[in-house]
Formats: structure tokens, C-alpha cells, sequence
């Protein structure tokens, strides 16, 4: 059943109505950092082939939640700027402060919407996202802002799980918790993830004119590496 049914569907749309993520920000910071799989190497592999970025380049992170990527590649790169956007202030404010512990001056958190990011077109070199879609009303929408905030040549390294069940704990847990302290207050986030099987994650990134576009699948995840033209 889609909990969602009773929310105005502008409001899902939109990000107004009320979010899980924000509620119990707690469960899903200690899902993303012990126990999700860890992509940064396989990220770094796609995304710089020679094993690092150039001076300077702009990374921008979309559903960055606890800044799990968005500090390991300030950390590791101290010579790129990266910006994480999310809507939970509560993620935002535990990814700040790891970035403030680390001294990340070349790492930053403010959120935005992702169908609608406040940036110029072409403002990024790389963009990353994990398990963004798994939750999201309008994909669409969300990878025609990719596209357009890359700049030309600009790389996008998507992550996204293959299975519902695994992708769904975090959400089945936080719903659960929600009915157990009686704050079902309406969230905008489904019952349960919704994966991409193949052809659709070919068809949703196929719906923008990349130079070059490669999936491919490993254990229980699936990625895509776009290039803009």
C-alpha cells in the first residue's frame, strides 16, 4: 500500500509534506555510515579513471543525507570543492559537522530540492548521487537537473540498489517506529523503496542526450556513468 495516498500530491511533489528521513534522521545516519555498501572506490574508479580529480573541479552530491560521500571525497581531494544538498536539516546538520570536525574547508551542505536545484546551468564538473531514486516522486525530472547542471564534458556516477526488500529496510523500520510512537503524521516517502529494474534505469538516462552512457550492475546495486556532451 502507498502511504502517501492521503498527501495532497503537490506536497509529495514539492518536499512540503513531512519526511521520515527528518523524524528519524538517527536510523537512516547509522544505515548510511555502517551499513550500506561503501562506493567510493568504485566511484573514484569511474569517475577519474588516473585515480584523481583536477584541481579545482566543482562536485555537487544530490541526496547527500550525512555527507557520507561528500566528506570522503573532500577528505580524500583536498583540492576540489564539493557541495552535498539534501532536504532533511537534520542530515544536513550532522553532515556539517563531521565536514567542521575534519576540517573540510573545500566541503559544504545547504539544501535544495532536486527537482528544482537552484544552480546555473553547467555550475558542476561531477555529480553523485546513492539510492536517490529509491524514494523519489519525479525521476524524470530529477535527471533533467543532472543534466543540466553539469557542465559540458561534466560526469554523473549514479548508485542505485536492484532490490526492493534490501533497499526498503531503512523505510520499513522508520515507518514501523512511526506507528510505535504514534508520529504518523503523514510523511511524503512510499511504503517501500521502488527500484529500477534494467531497461527502466536504461530508459530514465536515456531521456537525456549524454555523449557517452554506461550501466552496469554489481551484487545487489546498479550504476550508471553519464557524460555530457
Amino acid at each position: 500500500m502507498d502511504s502517501t495516498k492521503d498527501i495532497p500530491r503537490e506536497q509529495v511533489a514539492d518536499g512540503s509534506a513531512d519526511s521520515l528521513f527528518e523524524h528519524f534522521a538517527w536510523l537512516y545516519i547509522f544505515c548510511r555510515e555502517k551499513l550500506f555498501r561503501d562506493d567510493t572506490t568504485r566511484m573514484i574508479n569511474a569517475l577519474w579513471p588516473n585515480g584523481r580529480p583536477a584541481d579545482g573541479e566543482k562536485v555537487i552530491e544530490l541526496g547527500c543525507g550525512p555527507g557520507f560521500y561528500s566528506c570522503g571525497l573532500a577528505d580524500r581531494f583536498r583540492k576540489i570543492s564539493v557541495l552535498g544538498v539534501d532536504r532533511s536539516p537534520s542530515q544536513l546538520s550532522w553532515a556539517s559537522e563531521k565536514a567542521e570536525a575534519r576540517e573540510l574547508k573545500n566541503c559544504r551542505f545547504q539544501s535544495d530540492n532536486v527537482l528544482d536545484l537552484p544552480h546555473a546551468d553547467g555550475s558542476f564538473d561531477v555529480l553523485i548521487a546513492s539510492r536517490l531514486f529509491t524514494v523519489l516522486p519525479n525521476r524524470d525530472r530529477a535527471v533533467a537537473e543532472m543534466y543540466r547542471v553539469l557542465r559540458p564534458g561534466g560526469r554523473c556516477f549514479i548508485a542505485e540498489p536492484r532490490y526492493a526488500f534490501w533497499a526498503s529496510i531503512p523505510l520499513y523500520t522508520m515507518w514501523l517506529l512511526a506507528g510505535m510512537t504514534r508520529l504518523n503524521n503523514g510523511y511524503r516517502e512510499p511504503g517501500k523503496a521502488k527500484v529500477l529494474s534494467r531497461p527502466e534505469m536504461n530508459r530514465l538516462f536515456a531521456s537525456q542526450p549524454w555523449r557517452r552512457m554506461t550501466l552496469w550492475q554489481d551484487g545487489r546495486y546498479q550504476y550508471a556513468l553519464c557524460e555530457k556532451g
